[in-house]
């Protein structure tokens, strides 16, 4: 995806969230002529989008949370989703609260088979194996090991008696990692530094108001119409008010926006901010 399309999906995720007259007025003032599609880009164009650099591991699981058989299909050919997680996805396993499965498959993922190269528990158990860990590289591979029926038996062992740090930093920057896991892995000082270089975003409203730059984080947000639809409410949340706020009805505003845009380095609320001080 080139430049001139990001800034197009940026600048389209920022119209949706001004009055629909407004949108209009900026379109004509910017002369868009047209929007970026509603739909899905096809599979493999759709698994290159949320791959790219800059898109943190977290899109993932927001995709996976919707329980979509079209939206699993492209979770599953992205490149370094590991052997777990497609497993999981070929087996119908639900990623979203309360939802039930098996889920159906997509019909391009009806003839895969599951991957037969995931690493092994040991002979110890997945628990006695994550406690057996000294070095990083291990408690990668340990980790690598939990599966989605895993996970309780693991926070278990952890509250029962800490599991070791290298074990935790691997299971903490699984993207599938329980939300009440990982806050309990986050006593280190270096924890919030780590996730961050891991992809790993406490959700799509912390992504919007505090990732960069705001050109690759509002065109990851815009592929949320099809990505992660059920998420991305929390980041509308957060940008709305600043959008209506701060550029509202002075197409001059959106117009500084656009050009600041392509080249902004700071987050998505300190460009709708400065666009508007500017103008």
């Amino acid at each position: 995806m080139n430049g001139d399309r990001r800034t197009a999906m940026a600048l389209h995720l920022l119209l949706t969230l001004a009055d629909a007259d407004v949108a209009r007025r900026v379109r004509k003032r910017l002369a868009v002529t047209e929007d970026p599609p509603a739909g899905p880009p096809p599979v493999w164009e759709a698994a290159r989008q949320v791959s790219r650099a800059g898109t943190p591991a977290s899109v993932l699981l927001w995709m996976l949370q919707a329980d979509r058989p079209d939206i699993n299909e492209v979770v599953y050919h992205v490149d370094g989703v590991g052997g777990r997680i497609q497993r999981d996805i070929l087996r119908g396993v639900p990623f979203g609260d309360g939802a039930r499965g098996p889920l159906p498959l997509a019909p391009g993922l009806r003839k895969q088979t599951e991957p037969v190269d995931l690493p092994g528990t040991g002979p110890r158990g997945v628990v006695s194996e994550l406690r057996a860990v000294t070095r990083m590289r291990q408690g990668r591979r340990a980790a690598a090991a939990v599966g989605r029926d895993d996970w309780a038996q693991v926070a278990a062992a952890d509250l029962e008696e800490p599991l070791p740090g290298f074990a935790r930093w691997a299971l903490a920057t699984r993207i599938d990692c329980p939300k009440a896991l990982r806050e309990r892995f986050s006593d280190h000082p270096s924890f919030a530094h780590r996730m961050r270089q891991a992809g790993i975003v406490a959700g799509p409203g912390a992504y919007a108001e505090n990732w960069r730059t705001a050109q690759d984080v509002l065109s990851v947000l815009d592929s949320g119409r099809w990505a992660f639809p059920g998420r991305l409410p929390e980041a509308e949340a957060v940008l709305r008010p600043l959008v209506q706020g701060s550029l509202g009805e002075n197409t001059e505003a959106w117009a500084v926006l656009a050009q600041l845009l392509p080249t902004f380095t700071g987050t998505a609320p300190e460009l709708i901010v400065t666009s508007g001080a500017i103008a």
